[in-house]
């Protein structure tokens, strides 16, 4: 990319920026590996469509298939800056850091035990993900889907189905929800 030498008003804009600010601009091009937004302040990049860049995950805090479900070129955003990327010359941003985190809201308000309703959204080889809120999914091992063992999740449930469970994790720091189908009714699963 060169150095300072070669892009003096763009390494003098990304120096000047502080971590956690907060930074607006425009999306200019969507990538699968992520986002590059125009900055309002900021000057063109030399190479890229844009001085800041998203990664995937930064886009939001819930589950997305494609990152076109989250922006469109041409949308306004703001976002937060996380880290000057001296080899692309980009700064590196964040658009879910300036969301609240929709796990943490869950996590304040749920407890291990308490049970919950819930409709599965995804059957995978070691159990079933299921969404028991707006944005927020947990994870039904295989050995807690049944008091019988299984082979497979769907023996016993299908995408769409509706379930009872109970909270048996709820890890903050991973943003990660495990959940037990068994439990929810010992008598006769």
């Amino acid at each position: 990319m060169g150095g300072p030498s070669e892009n003096p008003e763009l390494w003098a804009f990304l120096e000047s920026l502080h971590l956690g600010e907060t930074l607006s601009g425009t999306i200019t091009a969507i990538e699968r590996f992520g986002v590059f937004v125009a900055l309002d302040d900021g000057p063109n990049h030399p190479v890229f469509p844009g001085v800041g860049f998203i990664s995937i995950p930064e886009l939001s805090w819930r589950r997305f298939e494609a990152a076109s479900d989250v922006v469109q070129v041409g949308q306004r955003v703001s976002c937060e800056f996380l880290q000057l990327d001296t080899w692309n010359l980009e700064a590196r941003l964040s658009l879910r850091a300036t969301q609240p985190d929709p796990f943490q809201a869950f996590a304040d308000r749920n407890a291990v035990g308490q049970k919950l309703r819930g409709h599965v959204t995804k059957l995978v080889p070691f159990g079933v993900f299921v969404q028991v809120a707006n944005g927020i999914e947990g994870l039904i091992h295989l050995q807690e889907l049944t008091w019988t063992p299984l082979k497979a999740p769907s023996d016993v449930v299908q995408v769409g189905d509706e379930v009872t469970v109970v909270v048996t994790q709820i890890d903050r720091e991973l943003r990660r929800l495990v959940l037990s189908r068994r439990q929810a009714s010992p008598d006769h699963l």
